[in-house]
């Protein structure tokens, strides 16, 4: 049995701040919380959060999941993220072969089985997708649904996962089987009118990913997969806030017309993320980074260079969302998206939660990182 007592100067632990905080921490898990300052291990000195958990992340480190779907590239996409306070994430491979998708559930099931922290499940973004809204994905794999892509995403031992995916390239029958399956199901680059979104909500839908982007519009005549995400309450929407993908007015108006708890913060995080890197090969082109934003040689955004830690902050100052709201955006909500129906325990600080912990410096950037009780 290791324990640790941590003290917090000032803890924001899910839903209140508060002032010098002890958090008891056994075995990666948090098992008393108590103001006895006599006896402490560490002492943090600035903002003490709940973890960051990022379910959209292609790369960081200068590695992309698609390249070298491996345990190694896994630790270091990870590595680059924790720096930036991330103390979970979901990898997340774009469209691609179906022998790159099997690379990518071993990865996984490798990382999980080895403990490797931070590994949550698996995000496939796509390849079931529109091609009219394919955004940066490759034309050439966007397909229906095989018996092989089936037998992947029925297996046990790959954490969470995710799967975006266009519902007017996927039946509602087999959106229902993947939900039966335990799989959350985003809806994503796509194309779709209204009705067959409703259509896909009805079956079992229950998020959409990045929202605004590589999605059909809100019209006044056809309110698209935007008005389906809006106005359905019972769905979560991923967000991009960097400035880039989507409009901060826009940004605004998603988090006032959804409830609260239904907007998340995501990355859509590729290579250059912990890097000067400047560019990066993505299928068979370069993408372009400029002043922190992606862009391919055919054109399109791809991805991003956010970090969660700037996500929230853009969130506090760029969006005038009140802090305590844009750190719920980043840990808590995610984790009760992904966690729907089960036990959370990421996303806020408290006796039971695993000590995924993020220290913060007055101008929110990242001092140190502890995931399940160990400073990273």
């Amino acid at each position: 049995m290791t324990q640790t007592r941590f003290h917090a100067q000032r803890l924001f632990d899910g839903h209140t701040f508060l002032d010098d905080q002890v958090l008891t921490i056994v075995d990666g898990r948090i098992t008393d919380i108590d103001q006895n300052t006599s006896h402490v291990d560490v002492f943090a000195q600035g903002l003490v959060v709940p973890g960051y958990i990022d379910l959209q992340v292609n790369g960081g480190g200068g590695a992309l999941f698609n390249d070298s779907p491996s345990v190694d590239n896994l630790k270091i996409i990870m590595a680059a993220h924790a720096q930036f306070g991330t103390t979970g994430m979901m990898p997340t491979l774009i469209t691609d072969k179906v022998a790159v998708m099997q690379q990518a559930a071993d990865a996984i099931a490798q990382a999980i089985a080895e403990d490797v922290p931070g590994i949550l499940g698996i995000h496939f973004e796509g390849p079931h997708l529109s091609i009219e809204k394919k955004g940066t994905h490759c034309a050439d794999y966007i397909r229906g649904i095989s018996a092989v892509e089936w037998q992947i995403l029925s297996r046990q031992d790959i954490g969470q996962v995710i799967v975006t995916l266009a519902p007017e390239t996927v039946s509602a029958e087999d959106i229902s089987r993947m939900v039966e399956l335990g799989i959350k199901v985003c809806l994503g680059h796509t194309n779709a009118d209204f009705e067959t979104t409703q259509k896909a909500i009805d079956a079992g839908a229950s998020g959409f990913t990045h929202l605004f982007n590589a999605m059909s519009p809100l019209q006044g005549r056809e309110p698209g997969v935007v008005g389906a995400a809006l106005l359905n309450n019972n769905t979560s929407c991923g967000l991009i806030v960097d400035g880039f993908h989507v409009d901060y007015a826009s940004c605004k108006l998603a988090i006032q017309a959804k409830p609260q708890g239904k907007v998340f913060l995501v990355t859509d995080a590729m290579p250059p993320v912990g890097t000067t890197q400047t560019q990066f090969a993505l299928y068979d082109r370069t993408v372009y980074v400029d002043n922190g934003k992606l862009t391919s040689t055919t054109g399109e955004l791809a991805g991003s260079s956010l970090d969660m830690a700037s996500a929230v902050k853009n969130t506090h100052q760029g969006l005038g969302i009140p802090l305590d709201e844009a750190l719920r955006m980043g840990s808590l909500y995610p984790a009760q998206y992904l966690y729907q129906n089960q036990a959370v325990i990421r996303g806020q600080l408290s006796q039971g939660m695993q000590a995924d912990i993020v220290v913060l410096n007055d101008d929110l950037s990242v001092k140190e990182t502890w995931i399940a009780g160990q400073k990273f």
